[in-house]
């Protein structure tokens, strides 16, 4: 099945050229059946991009997914065109009366300052307290991962001495947990961050599971026991160069930086990097859809914190 999306947004035409199932509205209205509706805080400075990157993984389903772009109204985002917004995004406060099945906060590059020094905070933690009580289940993702942490569960970042850039390798902590059907035991996936929470923290948090960690990048996946809140510290949703752009920027910059781990064949940045977790990436957004939403979801959605 399908996700519905605008046909005029931008990524439907390279969705559709990766053989990837969309679906205009008018075409969706036609099936009697009650599509999941999915808010999306995209919070990334290139969003056309990150639309992209997270609609590819959600299509991977046979459910059909109503999605909707969500921008902050406290701060208006400088490298995405006015026609674009006002196009694909709506604010909070035209969707806060609204039930959600899923919300997912997207990371954002704003590591280096405290939550209460960022624009948008007291704008995003009013979106996540809502979340909390009208949306069924919110997939938080790396820097949106430690903002959920932080605001729901108290548990603090701690920046790191260096950027940990890289594809890692991570351990299935829970293999009965749904989020990891199907997961190998050991399984690549995407860091780039300055910061990290401490996996004793999760663990020792009463309404938190450890899901999986890496020896060298820590804590990849936690969630609620609930099922009501996941959170990614990597970034699954990531294209094979998008670690590549992100060393060639930083360097163009100035910035000290290594070369991503275990991304270059020979760790030579002249090598076309290999995607080895594009798999795992579309296994965890499918589960985390269809059995942390789609199965427990109610069939009226404003049933939803009832």
């Amino acid at each position: 099945m399908p996700i519905k999306i605008p046909q005029s947004l931008p990524a439907a035409e390279i969705l559709e050229s990766e053989n990837i199932f969309v679906m205009d509205e008018a075409r969706a209205v036609s099936q009697d059946i009650r599509p999941l509706k999915i808010a999306i805080l995209n919070l990334m400075p290139n969003k056309e991009v990150t639309e992209t990157q997270i609609l590819r993984l959600l299509s991977n389903t046979p459910l059909q997914i109503d999605v909707q772009f969500l921008t902050t109204a406290s701060y208006v985002p400088k490298h995405t065109s006015k026609k674009h917004l006002v196009s694909f995004y709506k604010t909070f406060d035209e969707i806060k009366h609204q039930k959600q099945d899923g919300l997912i906060v997207t990371g954002a590059p704003v590591e280096y300052l405290e939550f209460d020094q960022i624009y948008y905070w007291d704008e995003l933690c009013e979106i996540m307290s809502w979340a909390n009580e009208n949306v069924f289940s919110t997939l938080y993702v790396c820097w949106g991962a430690y903002a959920g942490l932080y605001h729901n569960c108290g548990i603090k970042k701690h920046p790191l001495a260096e950027k940990i850039s890289g594809i890692f390798t991570h351990r299935s902590l829970l293999p009965s947990n749904p989020l990891l059907r199907g997961f190998d035991e050991f399984f690549a996936a995407p860091h780039s961050r300055y910061s990290y929470v401490k996996e004793t923290d999760i663990q020792n948090h009463p309404d938190l599971l450890l899901l999986a960690s890496s020896r060298e990048a820590g804590v990849y996946l936690a969630a609620s026991k609930t099922c009501r809140q996941v959170y990614v510290m990597g970034h699954p949703e990531y294209d094979d160069i998008t670690l590549k752009l992100e060393y060639e920027r930083d360097k163009q910059k100035g910035l000290s930086v290594e070369l991503p781990k275990n991304y270059f064949p020979a760790n030579n940045p002249k090598n076309k990097p290999f995607n080895t977790w594009r798999s795992h990436s579309h296994l965890l957004y499918s589960n985390w859809l269809n059995y942390y939403v789609y199965q427990i979801t109610p069939y009226n959605i404003e049933e939803i914190g009832k």
